[in-house]
């Protein structure tokens, strides 16, 4: 979001300087992410002031050319050799001084330096608009009327200062604070200064109602929709200072009617439309649900199949907009729009939401009726529309508002607890200051009746606007409270410690998971959390994952992430590559995570847990040198954790999914419930991986069906270890799993542990 530094001016008084103001709004929870400079005109005029020409006399050597002498402010004045027609002594004229760069409207940019022209000293140059970007006229030099003193950037008498922009990360929940009004409301509670509300036209000097009448069906998908009746405008650009105001927020001026509907959005975060009134069928609008299948054509000329679902504007025939989101072609503002209807609503921000994403349509508009807009700003600002309309475009208000509102919405009130307040921000605040705090934000505060009073709580309600539609509860109001006052104002005790919201006991699979990371952790894994969602692409080929199986995502955002993953395998490998891509080559990670199938009837949701290694198995030092990762490193780690967790016996077997160059598959109790091996390099190369990646995956849903959690201890044995060295001839194409298994069955319970410690062959 962006917000003018000049614009907020306008609402609040700001004398501080833009860096404080946004140090101030990084505090309030507006955090700035940048302070930007918008130039008016390329170069912004640096390097240019106003001159006065003392002399001007005929070049010796040139009879196009004049030598003029010109007071730039300086101590002597500047000889400028120029050839414009029209140059005289006496001329408040603009000077470009040696080292500006000029940037005309056509052609490349160049530097003013000092020079002789047919042997006379030049040292500057006289311009004309052309020649410094603003405009195409090249008759002859810029002719000043002003009084201002030579040496006066010539950007502060064109009044092209450049624009300070704050662009400011809002988070869902602020959706208050999406507008200019919304910004200064926060630095008044700050401040304690008042806001500057702008002008707005007064209804109550009109009579009766418009030719336009309005219709209010879908009441529980338009909580409010007015309508204002306006004739006689007269559709052309908009006046500078207007769309100066809309470029320096990254909007591009269309015409007046439509800038100043753009300039109440961003200036009171109410989004409105305005339609032209004599192609409006029956002269009516209707705001109903749409027909299922029926067609609408955008604004953008894209035409849409509209669901029963969407919310739309109609009127005697067909849907002229889409509520909230986008207007349609049929009814929008031309250069022949006469007369207009100007609609202000606020919209249920679920209908507007389901809209946008299906259609795949973000504007202004949405983005902010999808995150709930104040009920109560609807008429002001359509007020303070019809007011710039008036002005701006000539338009004739006659007739009062249409204002549909069958369900007023109420101020929520609840009761807060001080000893709650006090405990949530861990300090007690001064009560005044806490009130007062909360009434700058416009949250009223009442004390409660038995207030103070034995056996009861000391308590006060508050009533909270409207437009705050995140406000609900006490922990809200806390919240309130500390961003205004300051978290960083709040000392941290010596003995911070932390507690439970609940005391509930955790559960087997609760502990067996963090049984589980620890161990890992120990063994120099990092956890990493992935998306669920991922490219139907990935698993293209891959037998294990038919296309059938995958679940689709309805309102996906991008193809890139369009459906829910069937495995946690590619997920992994694009943290892997993120890291490498960086330098980190030697990593072990792991992760818990959900994985999703689409069945014949219904759909299938598994918990997961995976594996990755890659790299060298240390980092190289003098002592150790450097190993590889091995398929046995990753194997080891799997059997560490499934034996710590009380899960066996295991048995390896060599059935491996297609995914896998080689690799085993994970047994417990004749029950698969994972796999181990090495990723086949051309399916790691789609993630742009081209190192060796070991992964093993766990059915950790089924794990925990036999999972005992449970340590077990022994005695320590009377008898010394026993190691016996046993070289045994076999078959290449046996493996050492079934060698084992074949040997165990010896003697269970002498027989504690075997290990392959060379081959040869």
């Amino acid at each position: 979001m962006k917000i003018s530094h000049a614009w907020l001016q306008k609402l609040i008084y700001l004398p501080e300087s833009p860096e404080l103001v946004s140090h101030m709004l990084t505090g309030l929870g507006l955090e700035v992410e940048a302070i930007e400079t918008i130039e008016k005109v390329k170069g912004n005029l640096e390097g240019m002031v106003i001159g006065q020409v003392l002399t001007c006399e005929k070049h010796p050597d040139a009879d196009r050319l004049r030598v003029t002498t010109v007071d730039v402010g300086g101590a002597e004045p500047l000889h400028i050799v120029c050839g414009a027609p029209n140059v005289a002594a006496g001329q408040k004229v603009i000077v470009a001084t040696v080292g500006a760069i000029l940037y005309p409207v056509e052609g490349e940019s160049f530097a003013i330096k000092k020079s002789k022209i047919r042997g006379q000293l030049s040292e500057g140059m006289i311009c004309a608009e052309d020649e410094i970007g603003l405009g195409k006229g090249h008759d002859g030099i810029m002719v000043l009327d002003t009084t201002l003193a030579n040496g006066t950037p010539a950007a502060q008498y064109l009044n092209l200062e450049p624009a300070l922009v704050y662009e400011i990360g809002l988070t869902p929940n602020r959706a208050d604070a999406a507008s200019h009004l919304g910004t200064a409301r926060d630095l008044k509670a700050l401040l304690d200064r008042p806001i500057i509300l702008p002008d707005i036209f007064d209804f109550q000097s009109l009579n009766g109602l418009g030719p336009i009448a309005i219709d209010l069906e879908a009441k529980e998908a338009c909580r409010r929709y007015a309508g204002l009746y306006i004739s006689g405008v007269e559709v052309k650009s908009s006046p500078d200072w207007l769309q100066d105001a809309l470029r320096s927020i990254g909007l591009n001026p269309i015409n007046n009617l439509v800038d100043i509907t753009n300039y109440v959005l961003h200036e009171l975060g109410q989004p409105l439309h305005a339609f032209d009134a004599d192609t409006l069928t029956d002269r009516k609008l209707k705001v109903r649900l749409a027909k299922e299948g029926e067609k609408f054509t955008t604004l953008d000329k894209v035409e849409r199949t509209l669901s029963a679902e969407d919310l739309v504007i109609a009127d005697g025939k067909r849907a002229v907009a889409l509520a909230g989101v986008f207007g349609g072609i049929d009814s929008g503002i031309s250069e022949n729009t006469k007369n207009i209807v100007l609609e202000s609503a606020c919209f249920n921000p679920a209908f507007v939401r389901k809209s946008s994403q299906r259609h795949g349509l973000k504007t202004d508009a949405s983005f902010r009726f999808e995150r709930g807009t104040d009920p109560n700003m609807v008429l002001t600002a359509l007020s303070r529309a019809a007011l710039l309309i008036a002005e701006l475009a000539g338009g004739k208000l006659e007739f009062l508002p249409i204002d549909l509102y069958p369900q007023p919405i109420q101020n929520k009130k609840f009761s807060v607890k001080w000893r709650n307040v006090n405990r949530l921000i861990g300090v007690e605040l001064p009560r005044d200051l806490v009130i007062g705090i909360l009434n700058r934000l416009d949250i009223k505060t009442e004390p409660i009746a038995e207030y103070g009073h034995e056996g009861f709580e000391e308590e006060f309600e508050v009533e909270v606007p409207a437009y705050r539609v995140e406000v609900t509860r006490e922990a809200d109001i806390v919240e309130e409270v500390l961003r205004v006052y300051g978290i960083d104002n709040i000392a941290i005790d010596d003995a911070l410690s932390t507690d439970f919201i609940s005391g509930r006991k955790e559960s087997k699979a609760e502990k067996l998971k963090v049984r589980a990371s620890q161990l890992l952790a120990d063994q120099g894994f990092v956890e990493i959390v992935t998306n669920s969602l991922t490219h139907p692409s990935f698993t293209a080929d891959l037998p294990e994952f038919s296309a059938e199986s995958n679940v689709e995502i309805l309102n996906r955002l991008s193809e890139e992430l369009s459906v829910m993953r069937q495995t946690l395998l590619f997920t992994g490998l694009e943290a892997m590559a993120y890291n490498i891509n960086r330098r980190q080559n030697n990593l072990r990670l792991f992760d818990f995570g959900k994985v999703y199938t689409k069945k014949t009837e219904g759909y299938e949701e598994g918990y997961r847990l995976a594996l990755y290694w890659t790299g060298l198995v240390n980092e190289p030092s003098w002592e150790t040198g450097s190993q590889k990762s091995e398929f046995y490193h990753l194997q080891k780690s799997v059997q560490n954790v499934l034996t710590r967790l009380g899960f066996g016996p295991v048995q390896w077997k060599e059935e491996i999914p297609s995914y896998l160059n080689y690799g085993q598959s994970i047994w417990l109790k004749n029950k698969q419930v994972g796999v181990i091996g090495l990723v086949k390099p051309e399916l790691a190369k789609r993630k742009e991986v081209k190192q060796p990646i070991f992964f093993a995956e766990l059915d950790w849903d089924l794990m925990l069906r036999q999972g005992q959690l449970k340590t077990t201890v022994k005695e320590v044995s009377k008898f010394p270890e026993v190691r016996r060295d046993l070289s045994v001839v076999v078959d290449k194409s046996l493996t050492f799993s079934l060698i084992e298994a074949h040997v165990r069955q010896v003697n269970k319970q002498l027989i504690r542990q075997i290990s392959v410690f060379d081959v040869y062959e």
